[in-house]
């Protein structure tokens, strides 16, 4: 359940895949925005309205319009929601991590999402397009004390721009070696799947997008992909599409995996030439192997 604790568009960054637009406020400092007893109540309703409908709910998570550290009240809101017997959770931009009540509020959530999309200053100012009293070398400083005290569940997001930070010289390598300092319980790579705030903003292509995950994932424990996939909205018809879908849409295959797969249930190779010509996976190399991988939404539409 996402809560919305900073009126529309005050941030400390204007990142240019922002699906909210651009920033109105810009902020480095932390105010007042609502009184938490009326969030508390907010969403004890919700929640009840959910219970009655036999919604589950398994976060409630602080994910606003804007940065939510920016909340000077973040603390005694996190504080009053664990009444509610429900995790709760905070996706940040990790800006503000180099401020110590910022740090304490956080490590009151049971689980935070840091954002790294980028630890070279050119590329950071590029996509996150930061407030001008914050410094690239505080922020990653704030980010390696934070997760090395943090007692919850800590995950990072790496937003993939094309042509910025998705190939060659793009960083990538850098931020594999940050996050192996940070060793998050998952690394997520995503990629603009709305409408960005820049209209020149684009997606990376799944060679990209498989070449990032194979940098990371040679130094961070765990990578998936956050690439807007919604259920299974490709026709199937047999169970091991299904499997093959659901696999790739979270991480590339390896050949050798996806043969050891079908080996298993007896299903023929002919199964995969067949979800490649149809356009549902994507057949890629990167360091001298094949991978598979499920083909992103936008460029199979492309391609029907």
């Amino acid at each position: 359940m996402g809560i919305n604790n900073i009126p529309a568009k005050v941030c400390t960054y204007s990142c240019v895949y922002c699906q909210v637009g651009r920033t109105t406020r810009m902020l480095n400092d932390r105010s007042t925005f609502f009184e938490p007893e009326d969030i508390f109540r907010d969403v004890q309703r919700r929640l009840t309205e959910a219970k009655e409908a036999s919604e589950r709910v398994d976060y409630l998570t602080f994910v606003p319009d804007g940065e939510p550290t920016l909340d000077m009240n973040l603390g005694p809101e996190i504080m009053l929601l664990r009444e509610l017997k429900v995790p709760v959770g905070v996706i940040t931009n990790s800006s503000l991590l180099w401020r110590d009540d910022v740090k304490e509020d956080l490590a009151k959530a049971d689980w935070v999402s840091l954002k790294i999309d980028a630890v070279q200053e050119v590329a950071w100012r590029r996509i996150n397009r930061p407030h001008k009293g914050i410094l690239l070398p505080t922020v990653l400083d704030g980010i390696r004390a934070f997760a090395k005290a943090f007692a919850g569940k800590l995950v990072s997001e790496t937003m993939l721009v094309r042509g910025v930070n998705d190939g060659e010289g793009g960083g990538l390598e850098e931020v594999a070696d940050f996050l192996h300092e940070v060793q998050p319980h998952v690394a997520y790579l995503s990629i603009p799947t709305r409408p960005p705030a820049d209209r020149d903003v684009r997606s990376p292509d799944e060679e990209a997008l498989n070449g990032a995950y194979q940098i990371l994932a040679d130094k961070v424990r765990r990578v998936e992909y956050l690439v807007g996939y919604e259920g299974d909205d490709f026709a199937s018809t047999g169970e091991i599409e299904k499997d093959l879908l659901n696999i790739t849409a979270v991480h590339p295959m390896r050949e050798e995996a996806v043969r050891a797969l079908l080996a298993r249930v007896g299903s023929p190779w002919e199964t995969v030439e067949r979800m490649v010509g149809r356009g549902d996976l994507v057949k890629t190399e990167y360091g001298g192997r094949t991978f598979y991988m499920r083909r992103l939404a936008k460029n199979r539409e492309a391609a029907a």
